[in-house]
């Protein structure tokens, strides 16, 4: 058995599928960034758990979680609350720790949009660490989300997990990439300052997940990159199979490949602000008007 901890911010419209799916467990743990909605509320009708805690980053809110709150089981399971569990997934899961080969377990997702699962352009199958000792991985930032740190081998499951990954609607998702975009162009800066292109990974790389990686920082230095990506996801990927949502999908994430790149611009050329010229701009916030 495993604990389950499902990670929440404005989840009302989600959260109550997300925890009816996990109570195949029996611990589970719901980690709440402070909802202005009625998340905590509805969470608080089921029996598990239910926690606050400000949100930082992605990374340091998984790390909080993991050594701040205790588990019943030593094996743990991360939700969040537009993804679900399965009961094919779950006996998976179940099976793999009582095998112990590894100390954590990477999980394909299947991306749930515009009531279809969209098999070919999100690059399926994409893998997410999902479950794992509680006390061999942890996690660091990375662009907007983050990056798991394993101290001891991984493996894979067969099995996967379909992520609703529009289930709050259109207005919602462009609110979040806005926000993520930012996130993402300082990363990118870091990265193109700091690092190569590790070809070895990428042809050779030992799992899917250093290939993606790979191919992920040799796209940051391509030009063009927004179109590219959408001839890469629509034609090469062949999300023309997809349908309409395919064809949608492509174009937000091009939509969002372009913020990126503006925001780079933008941090780039933008002059600094010095100290001087920031309290003089926060003088004239607080300053009433006449």
């Amino acid at each position: 058995m495993f604990s389950i901890y499902i990670l929440t911010h404005n989840e009302q419209i989600d959260i109550a599928a997300c925890i009816e799916s996990a109570m195949l467990s029996d611990d589970i743990i719901v980690v709440d960034s402070v909802s202005s909605d009625r998340t905590v509320e509805i969470a608080r009708q089921y029996p598990v758990r239910v926690v606050e805690h400000p949100f930082e980053s992605h990374g340091k809110q998984r790390t909080w979680m993991l050594r701040s709150l205790e588990t019943k089981y030593e094996w743990v399971y991360i939700l969040e609350a537009d993804e679900r569990m399965t009961p094919e997934l779950f006996e998976e899961c179940v099976q793999a720790i009582e095998k112990s080969e590894a100390i954590g377990y990477y999980v394909a997702e299947r991306v749930i949009f515009m009531d279809r699962w969209i098999k070919h352009c999100t690059q399926y199958p994409r893998y997410q660490m999902r479950l794992f000792r509680k006390d061999k991985v942890w996690f660091t930032d990375y662009g907007h989300t983050e990056r798991e740190v394993c101290d001891g081998p991984t493996g894979f499951l067969k099995e996967t997990y379909p992520h609703y990954t529009c289930s709050k609607g259109f207005s919602r998702w462009i609110e979040k990439h806005n926000r993520y975009s930012t996130d993402e162009a300082a990363e990118t800066i870091a990265q193109l300052d700091r690092g190569q292109v590790s070809w070895r990974d990428l042809f050779g790389g030992r799992s899917e997940v250093e290939r993606r990686r790979a191919l992920k920082d040799l796209s940051l230095r391509l030009p063009w990159r927004p179109f590219l990506r959408f001839i890469y996801m629509y034609i090469l990927l062949g999300g023309f199979l997809d349908g309409k949502p395919g064809f949608a999908w492509c174009t937000l994430q091009t939509f969002y490949e372009y913020l990126i790149l503006l925001k780079v611009w933008e941090r780039r050329h933008q002059p600094p602000v010095s100290a001087e010229s920031a309290s003089s701009s926060e003088g004239e916030s607080l300053r009433p008007s006449p």
